[in-house]
C-alpha cells in the first residue's frame, strides 16, 4: 500500500510540475488572443462545471468529465447518458451528447459528441452586397472516445482522443487531439487535486472548393492568356491547448448538507492565466445549488458571475436516477447564457 501511495505522489508530482515550467517559460505580456483554431473546444460542458465557474478540473466525477478531466470518469458507476442543448454567444447554437458506461475491473469508457452551428446568412460579394441569393453557415464539431481508471484508492488517471472538425460553407478542416488528466485524493481528508492537459494535437486549416478562383495574370497586358486557376493557400493554426490545475474539497460533509468548494488555474496557449472558482451546496443528496466566478486575474476578462441547480431524482423507487441542470452564466457585454442539461443514470 505504501509503495503505490509513493507511486502515486510520484506520477502527480511529474505530472504537475511539467505544467508549472510550461507556465513559468510563457511570456505573459502578449495575450496571443485570436491565435488559435477551433475556440467551440473551450466551451465548458455540463450544467455543473458551467455553474460551478468552469471549476471542475478535480471534483469532476460524471459523464462531463470527458471534457474537464478524463480521469474524473473512474469515479462514474454503472451505465450515463447526458445531453444539454442551449444557444450560445451571437446566435449560435451548442449541443453536447455523451455516453458511458462502467467496465468491471478495467475502466470507464465514454463516447461525446460536441456541436457548435451557426445559422443560415447570406453570401455577399463586393459586387452583390445585398446578397447573391445563396446562404451559406458554420458549423464544428468533434466526437471522442475516452477512458478513466483507477489504479489505486486515490490517484485515478484519464485519457481521451478525438476528432476535430471545422467547416465554413464549402470549406473545411479537421484534425487529430488529445486530452490526459489525473485526479488523487489526498491523505488530507476530504481534498482532491486534479491536472490535465486539453486540446494537444495538429495544427488546423480550412480548404476546400471555396478557396478555388481565377485570375488574370497580368491585367495590362492584352492578348495573353487572361485566366489562370489558382487557389487561395490558408494559413494552419495551434489548437487552444488548455493546462488546468485544481484542488477541491468539502467544507461540509454530512448525511444531509455536502458543501463543497473548487479552485481551478487555467493556462492556455492563446491568453492570459487565470483562476475559476466554484461552489455547491448539496441537500439530501437530491438538489444542488451552484455558483462560480470564471476568468479571475485574466485581462479583459468579460465573464461574470454563473449561477446554477440541479435535481437528482430517483425513478420510480429504484437505482435509476434522472438527472435535471439549469445555469445561468453572465458573459458582459455578450449577455447571459441560459442552459438546460438532462442525463440519466442506470
Amino acid at each position: 500500500m505504501i509503495k503505490k501511495m509513493k507511486y502515486s505522489v510520484l506520477i502527480l508530482i511529474i505530472f504537475t510540475s511539467s505544467m508549472i515550467k510550461a507556465q513559468l517559460e510563457n511570456d505573459q505580456d502578449i495575450s496571443k488572443v485570436g491565435t488559435t483554431s477551433a475556440q467551440f473546444l473551450k466551451i465548458s460542458s455540463g450544467g455543473r462545471g458551467l455553474a460551478m465557474g468552469s471549476a471542475n478540473v478535480a471534483i469532476s466525477g460524471d459523464l462531463t468529465s470527458s471534457f474537464w478531466n478524463p480521469a474524473g470518469l473512474a469515479q462514474m458507476k454503472g451505465i450515463q447518458v447526458y445531453f444539454e442543448n442551449n444557444g450560445w454567444l451571437a446566435g449560435t447554437d451548442y449541443n453536447y451528447g455523451a455516453f458511458g458506461f462502467e467496465w468491471p475491473r478495467v475502466g470507464v469508457f465514454s463516447l461525446s459528441l460536441t456541436m457548435l452551428t451557426s445559422p443560415d446568412d447570406l453570401v455577399r460579394t463586393v459586387e452583390k452586397p445585398n446578397g447573391t441569393g445563396e446562404k451559406f453557415n458554420a458549423q464544428d464539431m468533434s466526437i471522442g472516445i475516452s477512458v478513466g481508471k483507477s489504479l489505486t484508492d486515490q490517484l485515478s488517471l484519464g485519457a481521451s482522443i478525438k476528432n476535430i472538425r471545422q467547416r465554413i460553407w464549402h470549406s473545411s478542416g479537421q484534425t487529430i487531439a488529445v486530452d490526459i488528466g489525473v485526479q488523487y485524493k489526498t491523505p488530507i481528508k476530504d481534498l482532491i487535486l486534479g491536472a490535465s492537459i486539453a486540446n494537444f494535437g495538429n495544427d488546423l486549416s480550412l480548404n476546400g472548393r471555396d478557396m478555388n478562383l481565377s485570375v488574370d495574370p497580368d491585367p495590362n497586358n492584352q492578348g495573353n492568356i487572361e485566366f489562370v486557376n489558382a487557389q487561395y493557400e490558408t494559413d494552419a493554426f495551434p489548437l487552444p491547448l488548455l493546462f488546468r490545475v485544481g484542488i477541491g474539497g468539502h467544507l461540509i460533509n454530512k448525511e444531509n448538507l455536502n458543501v463543497l468548494f473548487a479552485v481551478d488555474a487555467v493556462h492556455p496557449n492563446d491568453n492570459y492565466e487565470y483562476l475559476n472558482l466554484g461552489l455547491e451546496t448539496n441537500i439530501n443528496k437530491m438538489f444542488s445549488i451552484r455558483a462560480g466566478y470564471p476568468g479571475i486575474g485574466k485581462k479583459d476578462a468579460i465573464e461574470g458571475l454563473s449561477l446554477g441547480v440541479g435535481l437528482k431524482y430517483p425513478i420510480m423507487n429504484t437505482s435509476n436516477t434522472l438527472v435535471v441542470e439549469y445555469t445561468s452564466a453572465d458573459f458582459g457585454p455578450l449577455g447571459i447564457v441560459q442552459r438546460v442539461s438532462l442525463g440519466f443514470n442506470y
